[in-house]
């Protein structure tokens, strides 16, 4: 009779170890992120354009502006944005002589170029853009081999000081999803076909580039004041 008791105590022990490592699991996936994903091809609202141009960096008033078009996990796109960017901001965006305009143009090949792009976009209703922007880039290493980069760039996002409720909200929503459609399909209607794509004076520019590179043809186009 004892050792019936004791069997029944250790079933009843064990079943409630069982009962709370299941409501453990349980909790833990309904607390976890969900994995976003954001879809291309979508139908484009005026919304999604109305008043926006892409993301700019520079006065209104520069005389050259210079329209980028890049994917957050294309290797090329990241070496100009931490190695040429810098310096081109500093000669030429901070002295008035460029306004910069950056476009989404995620390659299909890049399975999370969207995501990316969307991570900013929602960054940029918070107004924290150009820090997501960087931090993306500064990190393509750690995200473009990983399983999943949505858990990586909400972590970019709270290290940037994101409200990371409206965060998630936006994410999961896919709010951005046209607009980065229509970015886009602006590139390919003005014949961007590879990234980073450079749009100056009406021509585009494609391949590597460098700062000096890029300060030549400014010089060229709007020659410094004496």
């Amino acid at each position: 009779m004892a050792a019936t008791q004791a069997g029944v105590k250790r079933f009843y022990v064990i079943f409630a170890v069982l009962a709370l490592g299941g409501l453990g699991v349980l909790g833990y996936l309904l607390l976890k992120p969900s994995t976003v994903s954001i879809p291309a091809n979508v139908a484009i609202q005026v919304s999604d354009t109305s008043g926006f141009r892409g993301y700019v960096k520079g006065t209104p008033d520069a005389p050259v502006e210079i329209t980028e078009f890049a994917d957050y996990q294309c290797p090329f796109c990241q070496t100009f944005a931490t190695l040429q960017m810098p310096t081109i901001e500093e000669r030429l965006i901070e002295t008035g002589r460029v306004r910069w305009r950056y476009r989404d143009f995620p390659l299909q090949q890049h399975q999370f170029a969207r995501l990316a792009a969307h991570s900013a976009a929602c960054a940029d209703e918070q107004g924290k853009y150009w820090d997501q922007h960087q931090r993306i880039y500064e990190g393509q290493s750690e995200w473009a081999p990983a399983r999943d980069a949505g858990p990586i760039f909400r972590n970019y996002a709270r290290a940037a000081g994101l409200d990371m409720n409206r965060y998630d909200v936006c994410m999961k929503a896919g709010k951005y999803a046209g607009r980065i459609q229509a970015s886009y399909n602006e590139g390919v209607r003005l014949g961007v076909s590879s990234t980073p794509t450079l749009l100056v004076s009406g021509r585009l520019y494609r391949g590597r580039f460098d700062s000096d590179a890029i300060i030549k043809l400014v010089d060229s186009l709007a020659p410094r004041r004496k």
